[in-house]
């Protein structure tokens, strides 16, 4: 769905929301409380830092509903004109052939009997590999999770995709059928507006308030309504130095003073917004380049899908070779540095030497048929007598 050149601001945006997802998870794994930084700073402002990855989730789904919309409408002028089987296709060459590299790998490592890869029961209910991976492919493992828990710990992460994936299945015939740009605010405010409800009445269920359909939704369809309102005037004001500073220093007093199970109704849509202030300002400013110090960020936020998908199966393997009961102290640290170099290593090859060129095969094959099976039928068509007589 690239429509021009990388927004570099974007990608370090991308790079904060994969990182704090790695940290939440590492941390979940391998508790930092006695670390030295914990003995630096405070057990509490290091927790604060790691509790809340939910909401770089958040950010991915901001992000995410901006550039699908704002390629679209680069790509085809206008949403309502936008190509149902490009779109698709577009899709499927991006998400599946990681997806299935996954599935694989996690079902391999289940079948040798490595524990950490196989599926789990924790509300007591057994769940076999046969439905686990039907609901990866068929995007409903948010369901799956909230129903039986976190069944299988590294195919886990699969509920947000799950989430964008369902989100993504309507958008195109969507945007056909409201064809006008004003239609489909509307449409998408009417989602922003059912996500805190949803999540208010969910409250006392974390399948409910964290992984469920409604309750993410709104973060998406923020993403949508920002691409369409980024270029009018109404924003400038949004893009001016001071307040995308004043929209970080929210944002990060929210993430850092408020655990998410504690501001998840209201919490989740601050974030996105927050986020949808700081895309403005991004797009405001076009491809040019950031400061250098963010080019860790900028680099991690280019393979955030990879990472996303595989930093549990690196985890995975750290926990199985060193497990959390036996690192201590500032091992954890040492640990928390292979984990994330292993995890940049292992997404880097996966995608240049896998999930790239897999992209570009299913597109250039799929999209180049579509195009010339309308040629082919065009010449098989018989002439009419105007055709015969010239």
């Amino acid at each position: 769905m690239s429509a021009g050149p990388r927004n570099p601001r974007i990608d370090a945006l991308r790079g904060v929301s994969i990182l704090l997802v790695l940290l939440h998870h590492f941390n979940i794994a391998y508790t930092l409380r006695d670390t030295a930084v914990a003995r630096t700073f405070g057990w509490d402002a290091v927790h604060a830092v790691v509790r809340n990855g939910n909401y770089g989730v958040t950010m991915f789904f901001v992000i995410s509903g901006y550039l699908i919309t704002s390629n679209a409408r680069h790509r085809w002028g206008c949403l309502g004109a936008i190509d149902v089987r490009t779109f698709y296709v577009s899709r499927i060459a991006r998400i599946m052939p990681c997806l299935f590299l996954l599935l694989v790998l996690v079902n391999g490592l289940a079948a040798a009997s490595v524990p950490m890869f196989s599926n789990h029961a924790p509300l007591g209910v057994p769940v076999s590999f046969w439905l686990v991976n039907l609901a990866s492919l068929t995007f409903w493992m948010n369901v799956l999770i909230g129903t039986y828990g976190w069944v299988n710990y590294a195919l886990g992460v699969l509920w947000s995709l799950s989430v964008e994936e369902v989100f993504y299945l309507s958008f195109p015939l969507l945007c056909i059928a409201l064809r006008r740009e004003g239609r489909l605010l509307a449409f998408w405010a009417i989602v922003v507006a059912i996500g805190p409800v949803y999540r208010a009445t969910h409250s006392g269920d974390e399948g409910g308030f964290l992984y469920a359909y409604f309750a993410c939704f709104d973060g998406i369809a923020i993403g949508c309504c920002t691409a369409l309102l980024a270029d009018r005037p109404l924003w400038r004001a949004l893009t001016v130095r001071t307040a995308q500073w004043l929209t970080v220093a929210g944002m990060t007093v929210l993430y850092l003073v408020w655990a998410i199970a504690q501001s998840h109704v209201f919490g989740v849509t601050c974030i996105a917004l927050g986020t949808a202030v700081l895309l403005i300002g991004a797009h405001a400013n076009g491809a040019r380049g950031s400061a250098r110090i963010l080019a860790p960020l900028r680099w991690s936020g280019k393979l955030s899908y990879e990472l996303y998908l595989f930093h549990l199966v690196v985890l995975g393997g750290l926990r199985t070779l060193y497990p959390p009961s036996a690192a201590h102290g500032n091992e954890k640290l040492l640990l928390l540095g292979v984990y994330l170099v292993l995890s940049a290593a292992v997404s880097t090859l996966i995608a240049r030497g896998y999930a790239t060129p897999l992209n570009r095969f299913v597109k250039r094959h799929w999209l180049r048929a579509s195009v010339r099976a309308p040629d082919e039928r065009r010449q098989a068509r018989p002439r009419n007598t105007s055709d015969s007589s010239s």
